[in-house]
């Protein structure tokens, strides 16, 4: 197995960087703050972004802990890469990565000011220091359940190659130990926020009741209401929800994990009819 390093310090750009610097070496796996990435998936492993300090993080980055650091060998062991490519802050934070995993020294190190611009790198920092954002190397719906409640985006990047183009999304989050990290919303700025997301629809005479259930992974939405019918019944339940769940995971960062639509009352246009609640 040949294994490659990316270093750089905090906030430069490695995680942002990761997908082109294993395409260029034809690494198939990536290690990075205590995960093992391949391609677009979280393969195994916990992310230090989830910890609560920056100590915390850095052990967990370290694969300090026994069960996390077992776990990630034997799917390395499994998998049994050709090449694999591991991020660090220094040349010794690799070197205690590839020991804790028993992976080979890295047979070539790339640094991030071989790789970025120093604008590059300039914007980098101030996204970290000033916004707190922290990149992760995977599309958004491989993290969101984990990250629930803290900012996070997608970002696509594009990258020409020769006749085609690859394309890696990566995430945006604010960890816990940033102090930008995880903010709590009160269930009734949820309530209203979903309100108004289901008003914007046409046909929504009323959102009855909304019920928030608050987990560690995410939110579960109940939603009753009531509709003018102006197209199949069910068209309109999906369209609800789909309104619902987009308007909220922008606008909080919430892992929305289900949207349970009840029509309760119903107005039936061409008759002005109305059957339901009052």
């Amino acid at each position: 197995m040949e294994v490659y390093a990316l270093i750089g310090q905090s906030g430069t750009g490695k995680s942002y960087k990761a997908f082109m610097v294993a395409k260029d070496k034809d690494a198939q796996y990536i290690i990075d703050d205590g995960l093992l990435i391949g391609g677009t998936r979280v393969i195994t492993g916990n992310s230090a972004k989830k910890e609560k300090t920056k100590l915390a993080a850095v052990r967990r980055a370290l694969f300090k802990d026994e069960n996390h650091r077992e776990t990630v060998k034997a799917a390395i062991k499994e998998l049994a890469p050709e090449r694999i490519l591991v991020l660090g802050t220094s040349k010794k934070m690799v070197e205690q990565i590839t020991k804790a995993l028993e992976l080979p020294m890295p047979c070539e190190t790339v640094y991030i000011n071989e790789i970025s611009t120093d604008s590059e790198i300039d914007t980098a920092l101030k996204s970290r220091r000033v916004e707190g954002k922290h990149v992760i190397p995977v599309p958004t719906v491989e993290v969101k359940k984990d990250f629930s409640g803290y900012f996070i985006d997608s970002l696509k990047i594009f990258r020409k190659r020769e006749k085609s183009g690859d394309m890696a999304e990566k995430t945006i989050i604010r960890p816990t130990f940033s102090y930008l990290g995880k903010y709590e919303i009160s269930k009734n700025a949820l309530i209203q926020l979903v309100e108004i997301s289901a008003l914007q629809l046409e046909g929504v005479k009323r959102v009855n009741k909304v019920r928030i259930d608050n987990r560690p992974e995410g939110v579960i939405i109940d939603v009753e209401v009531s509709l003018t019918l102006i197209q199949r019944l069910d068209l309109m339940m999906k369209d609800i929800q789909q309104m619902i769940r987009e308007r909220l995971e922008y606008a909080t960062g919430l892992n929305v994990i289900a949207v349970n639509i009840w029509t309760v009352g119903l107005v039936l246009s061409d008759k002005g009819i109305y059957i339901g609640d009052a």
